[in-house]
């Protein structure tokens, strides 16, 4: 299995060699071979990645599901900051809340923190254990379960099908 593993990192530092370079002459094959061959040797240990998980169609869907669901949370939440920021009143009530986390690996917390952030209208501050902090611009409720959905809800649930 280890040796399966350092073929899929030589493989991935292979097609990023080339997709950085765009060039297919035999010098910067040769040369990506090279690199992408010290690459694996040096790095792999430090990356402890299932290469049977990673190959997953079922979390491939789910990525895929996941980057539409994404995108479109994203248009919504333009047109919402656009109409507070064009609004007379300008309808803001910010504040910080605190979003309770499930999920349980690194990479998809950080996935999660990042997703909220690119999201206008919210910022991801900080994690401290199993809470998250977000910056909004307009929280809707006191209720700490209901904004914790408006923020993470569905973003949690399908990163969990994706990563664990």
């Amino acid at each position: 299995m280890k040796l399966l593993n350092k073929l899929f990192y030589f493989l991935i530092c292979f097609a990023t060699w080339l997709l950085l370079t765009y060039n297919l002459s035999w010098q910067n094959l040769a040369a990506g071979v090279i690199v992408a061959f010290i690459t694996t040797l040096v790095f792999s240990r430090y990356f402890n990645i299932d290469i049977m998980k990673v190959l997953s169609p079922v979390r491939w869907f789910w990525m895929i599901v996941y980057i539409i669901y994404f995108t479109w949370q994203c248009v919504k939440a333009n047109f919402d900051v656009a109409y507070r920021v064009l609004h007379p009143a300008m309808p803001v009530k910010p504040g910080i809340v605190r979003v309770r986390l499930t999920l349980k690996g690194s990479m998809a917390r950080t996935i999660l923190a990042n997703s909220i952030t690119m999201t206008p209208g919210t910022i991801s501050v900080d994690i401290i254990d199993n809470i998250l902090y977000v910056h909004w611009i307009y929280v809707r409720s006191l209720d700490h379960d209901r904004y914790a959905y408006y923020i993470s809800g569905k973003f949690e649930r399908i990163l969990k099908k994706i990563f664990e």
